[in-house]
């Protein structure tokens, strides 16, 4: 068992009573570490208690407070001699720093300052009613040089671990006064050991970190508002550490980035300068407070970022041209945390890109020979988009995608794509070829293994025809090509087609494609009639099948001149003239007959061949059947196909050798193989 111990009885007076409660703060301030007993901890608390509820008028003048009356509330004799007693204890160790220097001053005072606000902490609940009753009236009635013995305001820092307690209260005014502020009038001593500890961790040398840590805190509790405790006052930490805290980094990282900058090269800075900024983030976590973020951050990217930016913005070209990813990425990370730090690079950019864009098509027209079609649609399309994949992924990987980066890729594409080697001035070539590759892509044969390759290829038209300066243009030549391949009906696949027209739609909107979807809709009514028209005929020996389109969708041009149908094909026409009339009532057919196609087999040759030929050719050919020798005025009677037409026609035949002409105006049919 314990033994109590003694307490002064309620009556006591001031100097039996502040000798008995100083031996016991002193014991608390200065030898705690050997423990202080709960029964001579509670004695303290009685006797200080007992002190400020008695009714004993106290007087005193120390403070501009004294010859005040008020019974079971006088606290002011006991408040001064804590005063006094915080003065004597810290003046001693202020004695003891005079002859430190560097790092053991900034330890014996960060191990002082430990044992100071531990104690002072105790002390603070040994005077509890002081503080709830005196302290606050005195404070309530404008005495603002009155403090609470010692006030603890837990302030939680954003990612800091543990706690950081800020400290307001008497105790700390007066280290601040009797201990921090001398030694800091004398060249700012502490301040400079931690600058100089902190310039030394910068050149790679291990420090103590958790020692500095400790010593910023101290600036960090040591500020005080005066009209209220409990707020945060980072006012001393600012004047004392912050400030030349701030002044020495922008110093140390100026000298270091122009050394570095000189015998380095630009690669190795945009490394390094990464490297300090994430050290500078790291400090913040590990020994400064998190108030000074923003400022360090704002100092360092100045010195590092700003004032060289001039010379990261001269080697970006180079970097792109060498397809430098990691530099790249480094080098955004870096201008993008300055406020338009990267509009010089949107514009190196967007004149890169297109110089590119460029530079591809000129070589793609310089590799054309005699031999080779110099506007080939699938060479054009895979060249374009070889350059758009390439700064499109660049701009993914190196730049995150930033909307600054990709309007200027887009501009740049707008560009090469409208006007570049194949293209000229005219505004028709690029939407033409596009066009026309995707014709290749949807016919028949189209040498695409698989339909996720024509998908690709399909969208691949698509985000080149968002670059085109006028998509009406490719419309028309889409439409046209269209309508070849449904009436042809060389499509490869209605899927596909209904697919590109879909990309179309949600590319350029549903009225960009409504006549385009009307022929696709309007083709498939077509094979229902023509299917249905053959079920009915099939007993005849002709094969037969016909597209039926509505003419005001497809504006076909129509011949004007006059056709005289075979009788060969007359009796098949015949039929379904009156199959159509007679289903459709009141539509009119329009015979297209530049666009039919025959199959011939000739019967006059030891070998038979199967000929696939237009209508205005079969029609010609089958003039041979009876006549073994025509002449053109004789074809041109029997058919009515005008006679330059006629004539073409005739040149072709001669050319494969169907027909011989060997005299004027006359076309024999040729006997040999």
């Amino acid at each position: 068992m314990t033994t109590p111990h003694p307490v002064l009885p309620p009556t006591a007076d001031l100097q039996s009573t502040w000798a008995f409660l100083e031996e016991g703060v002193d014991h608390i301030m200065t030898k705690l570490h050997t423990g202080v007993s709960y029964s001579k901890y509670m004695s303290l608390y009685t006797v200080a208690y007992n002190y400020c509820t008695s009714a004993k008028i106290r007087t005193s003048d120390s403070l501009g407070i004294g010859n005040r009356t008020g019974a079971n509330l006088m606290g002011t004799d006991l408040y001064n001699n804590l005063v006094r007693y915080f003065t004597i204890n810290l003046q001693s160790l202020r004695q003891v720093t005079d002859s430190l220097q560097d790092e053991a001053l900034l330890r014996y005072y960060a191990n002082e300052w430990e044992r100071y606000t531990t104690g002072a902490n105790y002390i603070n609940r040994l005077f509890t009613y002081l503080n709830r009753h005196w302290v606050k009236r005195e404070r309530e009635e404008g005495r603002r040089q009155v403090y609470p013995v010692y006030t603890v305001t837990p302030i939680f820092q954003p990612q800091s671990n543990p706690q950081t307690l800020i400290l307001e209260q008497l105790a700390l005014l007066q280290w601040n006064v009797h201990l921090f502020t001398p030694i800091q009038r004398n060249n700012a001593r502490l301040t400079n050991v931690v600058l100089r500890m902190i310039e030394r961790q910068r050149n790679g040398e291990s420090i103590d970190q958790g020692l500095i840590k400790k010593v910023v805190n101290s600036f960090v509790s040591l500020g005080l508002d005066e009209t209220d405790v409990n707020n945060e006052c980072l006012q001393t930490y600012r004047d004392n550490f912050e400030t030349p805290f701030l002044e020495a980094t922008a110093a140390y990282y100026k000298k270091e980035s122009k050394s570095f900058l000189d015998t380095h090269s630009i690669s190795d800075y945009l490394k390094k300068a990464e490297e300090r900024l994430r050290e500078e983030e790291d400090r913040v976590e590990r020994y400064l407070n998190s108030a000074s973020r923003r400022a360090l951050m704002s100092t360092c990217e100045e010195i590092l970022i700003q004032a060289h930016q001039e010379v990261m913005c001269r080697h970006f070209q180079q970097l792109l041209e060498f397809e430098k990813d990691e530099d790249l990425q480094r080098m955004h990370a870096l201008l993008s945390r300055l406020e338009g730090g990267l509009e010089p690079l949107h514009k190196e950019f967007e004149s890169f890109v297109k110089n590119a864009g460029l530079s591809a098509i000129l070589t793609l027209a310089g590799e054309a020979d005699a031999d080779t079609d110099a506007e080939d649609p699938k060479a054009y399309v895979n060249t374009l988009m070889a350059v758009y994949n390439k700064y499109r992924g660049l701009v993914q990987r190196s730049f995150r995608g930033e909307s600054g980066f990709m309007a200027s890729l887009d501009r740049a594409n707008r560009d090469y794509v409208n006007r570049n080697a194949m293209t000229g001035n005219s505004d028709l070539k690029s939407p033409e070829l596009l066009a026309k590759y995707a014709d290749l892509v949807l016919r028949k044969n189209n040498k695409m293994a698989g339909e996720d390759n024509v998908e690709a290829a399909l969208q691949n038209v698509v985000i080149l025809l968002n670059y085109t300066s006028d998509k009406d243009i490719f419309q028309t030549f889409y439409h046209n090509r269209l309508v070849k391949r449904l009436v042809h009906g060389v499509s490869a696949s209605e899927d596909s087609e209904t697919s590109m027209i879909s990309k179309l739609g949600d590319t350029c909107g549903a009225s960009y494609t409504g006549r385009l979807s009307k022929m696709l809709r309007d083709t498939k009514v077509s094979k229902d009639v023509s299917d249905a028209f053959r079920q009915e005929t099939r007993s005849t020996k002709v094969d037969f099948s016909i597209v039926a389109l509505a003419i005001n969708m497809w504006t076909s041009k129509i011949p004007e001149h006059e056709f005289i149908i075979p009788r060969e094909i007359l009796p098949t026409y015949t039929r379904f003239s009156q199959y159509y009339e007679h289903k459709f009532q009141g539509r009119k057919l329009v015979w297209l007959w530049n666009y039919s196609k025959n199959e011939l087999t000739t019967n006059y040759l030891n070998q038979k061949y199967l000929l696939l030929t237009s209508t205005y050719q079969t029609a010609i050919l089958l003039q041979f059947n009876n006549n073994d020798t025509l002449s053109l005025d004789e074809l041109f009677e029997a058919t009515s196909i005008p006679k330059d037409y006629l004539e073409q026609i005739l040149a072709l035949f001669v050319k494969a050798k169907l027909l011989i002409h060997e005299e004027t105006d006359q076309y024999d049919l040729n006997p040999s193989e």
